[in-house]
């Protein structure tokens, strides 16, 4: 309802902003603020990069494939490619999202793969300097953390910042360590 009309209204709006940060900033690590796509799962604030977004979608149905992880949901025909689903809640150890239309999918790329990340809303652009990003705590070896570039507290709202190749490259290795069918 209207959580699905801010999704799809956020979307040009993500478009245009990342359009226009790329032209200004190529990667080289110049000088300004980061701008990052903040999201819930549950009551935790998340954020991902804004020049990895692709685009926003409210949840619809998926296609389930065989013999995945618990995490990986399925896949969505996104105008004619495969796009895998993950979702976060589980690949975070907090159990599997029970999905409604209120649901989001943001799609991001890394290098030449798009992939879905489902959550439950999305909140909002934020803007900060690289340096309010603090450490993310390491008290102990957890592959959760792994997942994670630091935090970062917008407007009294922790948020923690997610390293979507850190993320991916995990699904890569799970992927590639699949038998091939004959």
């Amino acid at each position: 309802m209207s959580m699905q009309a801010s999704s799809e209204s956020i979307s040009p709006a993500i478009n245009a902003s990342a359009t226009a940060e790329g032209a200004l900033d190529s990667g080289s690590g110049a000088a300004g603020p980061t701008q990052f796509i903040s999201f819930a799962i549950g009551g935790d604030q998340y954020g991902v990069d804004i020049m990895a977004v692709r685009e926003i979608k409210g949840w619809s149905e998926i296609t389930h494939l065989p013999r995945q992880p618990d995490y990986m949901r399925g896949v969505l025909n996104l105008r004619g490619a495969m796009v895998p689903i993950i979702d976060l809640r589980c690949r975070f150890g907090q159990g599997t999202t029970e999905t409604t239309p209120l649901h989001v999918v943001i799609v991001v790329q890394i290098g030449p793969r798009m992939v879905g990340l489902l959550a439950d809303r999305v909140l909002d652009i934020i803007s900060f300097e690289a340096a309010q990003v603090q450490a993310v705590p390491r008290v102990t070896q957890n592959l959760r953390l792994d997942f994670l570039s630091g935090l970062v507290t917008v407007d009294g709202a922790m948020i923690a910042l997610i390293d979507i190749s850190n993320l991916l490259s995990e699904i890569t290795k799970v992927s590639d360590e699949k038998p091939a069918m004959h």
